[in-house]
């Protein structure tokens, strides 16, 4: 549903709930007794009037913002955001994630760590708060060895940090670091709370890992074992599994990876 069908619904709800407010009681009640009520009910009224305004306010003050959104016209809404946050300087984080992934939706990862370059000066809290993304763009930006330099001092702090572990294993991975993977999914196939790391998690562990580290072949194939058995235990079918990478996949650290995640799902339910 459009953001401006959302907004005008919301509107006629709101409405409809302050009518059938003051009208009600007046039908049901009667004159006298309706007076009484909307006297002690006004205060709600108004609470909701003041919502509605205060909604509608902040709707036409970004609804350039959603229109974009909503046209997925990208080009366009980077140019809008980075006047907003580039030239005017509004280092807001909304406007920084959102930028930030429009920045990887057209492929540009080198304009994410100029954004992170501008930020660690203007405000470098920016940079914690979406340190996953800007993890990722060294990834795209083929920076492997930076990507796992960028994301080991986070491994613990980070409010991602299922998928900043998992994606430091992504870049050792490429790296063809292998020791370092496989330790960081054998800790995420046990320990991750998010499915979706687990589950990819085991399915690198017993379709790659085993492969490249013959020495660690029944290590990493216990630890894919554990893995599995926990994403099927909670998502017991392959619909189930379907339905949760859809709710993640409009997440940039999920859309990155969709065809892994397809793999996945097919390795956990063969």
């Amino acid at each position: 549903m459009k953001f401006r069908s959302v907004f005008i619904l919301f509107n006629i709800i709101i409405l409809l709930f302050l009518v059938f407010v003051a009208l009600i009681p007046h039908f049901l009640l009667g004159n006298e007794f309706s007076f009484a009520f909307l006297r002690s009910a006004w205060p709600l009224a108004v609470f909701l009037a003041l919502t509605l305004a205060g909604l509608d306010l902040f709707y036409f003050l970004n609804r350039r913002l959603y229109s974009l959104l909503e046209k997925e016209d990208w080009p366009a809404l980077v140019q809008f955001l980075e006047g907003k946050v580039i030239t005017k300087g509004r280092y807001r984080d909304r406007f920084v994630k959102l930028l930030t992934n429009s920045y990887l939706v057209l492929s540009d990862p080198a304009s994410v760590i100029e954004l992170e370059n501008k930020l660690s000066v203007a405000k470098p809290s920016l940079i914690e708060a979406n340190s996953l993304v800007f993890g990722i763009a060294r990834i795209l930006g083929r920076d492997y060895s930076g990507a796992m330099e960028f994301f080991s001092p986070r491994l613990d702090t980070a409010k991602d940090s299922g998928w900043i572990r998992f994606y430091r294993g992504f870049a050792a991975l490429l790296k063809a670091d292998y020791e370092t993977a496989a330790n960081d999914y054998v800790v995420l196939a046990s320990e991750s709370r998010v499915p979706l790391v687990t589950g990819l998690s085991g399915y690198f562990l017993s379709e790659v890992l085993k492969k490249k580290l013959p020495a660690r072949s029944t290590e990493c194939l216990r630890a894919a074992k554990i893995a599995r058995e926990r994403v099927t235990k909670g998502l017991p079918g392959r619909k189930d599994w379907n339905r949760e990478t859809s709710r993640s996949l409009g997440e940039i650290s999920a859309a990155v990876i969709s065809k892994y995640i397809g793999n996945a799902g097919r390795w956990l339910y063969a």
